[in-house]
């Protein structure tokens, strides 16, 4: 029977469908506990319950799973920014503060921290996964922060600043926080989210334009 009489599925599709997110939160706690390289297919697979082959199923080599974690955990953060970047009629500075917080609530998940980590520790080996992050995350978020500071210098809410340089200074602190914790492990003891409030109020500090200067 394709399902049973009170409309739930059996046990062995529910089973089938929720391996890849074994898969990934297995491959997850080995990529934290041991590192991307030292960690094998072999070992993502003992760790899920499932066979080799099982695991090759679903994911053809272990950085299509690092991939799979960043569209799994990120890609939705990115999409929800997205949708809120591109409603913004006036001021930009409300809607930005709000995603900003929003990004600094959902990293303060250090298992959700832990996949950009990941990708900045490994992405000299994996070059790869550099231009995954690039082309899922950043060549989508990136044109549109820039559109925005455009439409804040046009609406007299910004200073007339170049955007392409000042989206670096947007996501810069944050990308630097991930590389000083990750690489240097300085300001381990520092979240994200503490990082995004004091960001905020520099990053504004700077870039808004006086009232009496419009």
């Amino acid at each position: 029977m394709a399902e049973m009489e009170d409309g739930r599925k059996p046990k062995f599709r529910r089973r089938a469908e929720a391996r890849p997110d074994e898969v990934l939160d297995a491959a997850l706690d080995l990529f934290i506990e041991k590192g991307f390289a030292a960690t094998r297919v072999e070992d993502i697979a003992a760790r899920a319950g499932i066979s080799k082959g099982a695991v090759y199923l679903y994911f053809p080599s272990k950085e299509k799973i690092l991939e799979g974690l960043v569209q799994r955990a990120i890609l939705p953060i990115a999409n929800s920014a997205l949708s809120s970047l591109r409603t913004i009629e006036g001021d930009p500075r409300p809607i930005m503060t709000g995603v900003l917080k929003m990004l600094g609530q959902r990293l303060a998940d250090a298992r959700l921290l832990a996949i950009p980590k990941l990708v900045v520790r490994e992405v000299l080996g994996y070059p790869e996964l550099a231009q995954m992050y690039r082309r899922e995350v950043l060549d989508r978020v990136m044109p549109v922060i820039e559109g925005l500071i455009t439409q804040g210098i046009a609406e007299g809410y910004f200073r007339p600043v170049d955007p392409r340089l000042t989206i670096r200074s947007i996501i810069g602190p944050m990308m630097l926080h991930v590389v000083l914790a990750e690489v240097f492990a300085i300001g381990a003891d520092v979240s994200m989210e503490q990082l995004i409030d004091n960001h905020i109020t520099i990053l504004f500090d700077g870039l808004s334009l006086s009232p009496a200067s419009r």
